[in-house]
C-alpha cells in the first residue's frame, strides 16, 4: 500500500513511498527525540529517557558519533530499561519518520533533501542489512534500507 508520512515531532511529510507498520517502536523513538529537543531548548545538560529500546540505543549511537550528544549511560533496571543521555547542545530539531519507508540506494539523496535543511548539514538515520547507520554511511557501503528518523 501507500501513503503519505508523517514526521513525529516535525510536521513536514512526505508522499509516495512504500511503508511497513511499526507503530509502538516509533512512538517511543518519537517520544525520545521530543525530550532531547525539548531539554536541549531549556538548556539542560542531561536528560533521563525510557522506555529503552535497541533502535533507540543505535539511533542515540548515531547521533554520538557525529558530535551531536555526549555520553551514554544505560540504566538496566530489569524492566524496560533507562537510558541518561549527556547533552552538548548541537541537536536544532530531530525527529522519527513514521511508518519506516523503504528506501533504495538512488532514493537517498532525495530524501536527505527532502528532510534535511541542506546537504552539509544534518543526517539521516537508516536501518540497512548492515545496521542502523546514518544516509552517507549507507551511501558509501552501496545499500538502502528503511528510514527511521533524521537529525541536524
Amino acid at each position: 500500500f501507500w501513503l503519505k508520512a508523517q514526521v513525529l515531532c516535525c510536521g513536514a511529510s512526505l508522499g509516495g513511498l512504500r511503508a511497513t507498520k511499526s507503530y509502538g517502536e516509533n512512538q517511543c523513538a518519537s517520544r525520545l527525540l521530543n525530550n532531547i529537543v525539548n531539554a536541549e531548548k531549556r538548556g539542560k545538560r542531561q536528560v533521563l529517557i525510557r522506555p529503552n529500546s535497541k533502535v533507540i540505543i543505535k539511533f542515540l549511537q548515531v547521533m554520538q558519533k557525529h558530535g551531536y550528544v555526549g555520553d551514554l549511560e544505560i540504566v538496566d533496571d530489569h524492566r524496560a530499561g533507562k537510558v541518561v543521555v549527556d547533552l552538548v547542545g548541537r541537536i536544532n530539531k530531530c525527529g522519527v519518520i513514521s511508518p519506516r519507508f523503504d528506501v533504495s540506494l538512488d532514493g537517498i539523496v532525495q530524501l536527505a533533501s527532502d528532510l534535511l535543511p541542506s546537504r552539509q548539514f544534518g543526517h539521516v538515520v537508516l536501518t540497512t542489512p548492515y545496521g542502523i547507520m546514518d544516509h552517507d554511511e549507507a551511501r558509501r557501503k552501496h545499500t538502502g534500507g528503511k528510514v527511521v528518523g533524521f537529525f541536524f
